[in-house]
């Protein structure tokens, strides 16, 4: 009877500990099962988003607040960037999402300068406020070869 106890304690452990590991890790991976979406995401639409890559950070003032989840082509032929920013950040409606660069050839970034609008961006939005990449090829080679005015 002893024994019996025994293994039934020890198979109790065993189930709450399994059950433990699982709910950490739907958590921690940020799978909607048993948590709630903690990002939502916008779309962007920019003339030329040149190296920005899926999974490029989005600033806020320098904080990183979401990532660039998908990179698209629309049907204007304009390229799409859905963006998955956390949830406390409320996007004005008249914010401008830029592309930049840290440094001169460093990795590319979307940065978002917020704006003073009282109505906010929602879910699956599309901002059209934006600024796209500097070609700095191009303006190089403009330069070198006198274009440039």
């Amino acid at each position: 009877m002893r024994n019996r106890f025994t293994e039934f304690i020890v198979g109790l452990f065993v189930v709450a500990g399994f059950a433990g590991i699982v709910y950490l890790a739907l958590n921690l991976g940020e799978v909607p099962l048993l948590s709630r979406t903690s990002t939502y995401s916008v779309d962007a639409e920019f003339d030329n988003v040149s190296g920005v890559k899926k999974g490029a950070p989005v600033q806020v003032a320098g904080v990183v607040v979401g990532e660039v989840s998908a990179i698209k082509l629309n049907e204007d032929n304009l390229a799409q960037l859905t963006l998955r920013v956390d949830n406390q950040l409320k996007i004005p409606q008249d914010s401008i999402v830029s592309v930049k660069s840290q440094g001169i050839i460093g990795d590319k970034y979307i940065q978002i300068s917020l704006g003073g609008d009282l109505e906010v961006f929602k879910a699956d939005d599309l901002i059209l406020e934006t600024e796209s990449a500097v070609d700095i090829e191009s303006l190089i080679s403009k330069f070198a070869f006198g274009s440039a005015k």
